[in-house]
């Protein structure tokens, strides 16, 4: 199982989010391999080169390699970030711009006018997260970085592929018991995948 973590403050709820999840994943046996785009600085920004290459094969893209064996290697991806104005933060947006790449993450085969997927190995997405409005407010807003992971990514994966959306909406407002509430189902929801 391969967690995306996504939060520039290294003591931030959403880190703490992400050690539960860890934790949660280590419980249930799971072999778990984890980034964090903060600590490996990840450039959200595709260079003009990279994206000059956008539909060549990924020798073409030596600087996300490693990124890219673990999108070959996972069945479950849980990505855990804060939701900022409705999605995700740049640098975990970035990474879901150039790591999901053709001949890894898709096909497009000369003549075609769809994607084909090719993250067929990959049979349960997550998705942790937390939002500072309420439910009410996001789901007016059309909850894009919801979409971006049950839909957009969910289309690369197996046809069979579950997601699972865990989120703490109105975080501004919860309370210390609240929020460790939270973290308590989180890892609760992690040892059961």
């Amino acid at each position: 199982m391969w967690v995306i973590s996504c939060h520039p403050v290294p003591d931030s709820f959403t880190r703490a989010a992400c050690q539960r999840a860890i934790n949660g994943l280590a419980l249930a046996g799971h072999e778990v391999r984890h980034t964090d785009l903060d600590a490996d600085r990840f450039d959200p920004a595709m260079p003009a080169a990279e994206w000059r290459h956008h539909l060549d094969g990924p020798e073409t893209k030596p600087a996300i390699a490693a990124y890219l064996e673990h999108l070959r290697w996972c069945d479950t991806m849980v990505f855990v970030y804060p939701t900022w104005w409705t999605g995700q933060p740049a640098r975990m947006k970035g990474f879901i711009d150039r790591v999901f790449v053709n001949e890894v993450a898709w096909d497009l085969p000369p003549g075609a006018d769809r994607l084909r997927p090719r993250l067929g190995h990959v049979r349960r997405l997550v998705a942790i997260t937390t939002h500072g409005s309420s439910k009410f407010v996001n789901a007016l807003e059309g909850e894009a970085g919801k979409r971006i992971i049950t839909r957009a990514i969910r289309v690369l994966c197996h046809p069979l592929t579950r997601t699972s959306w865990i989120a703490l909406y109105g975080m501004d407002r919860r309370t210390e018991d609240e929020r460790r509430r939270f973290l308590d189902r989180v890892e609760h929801r992690m040892s059961r995948l």
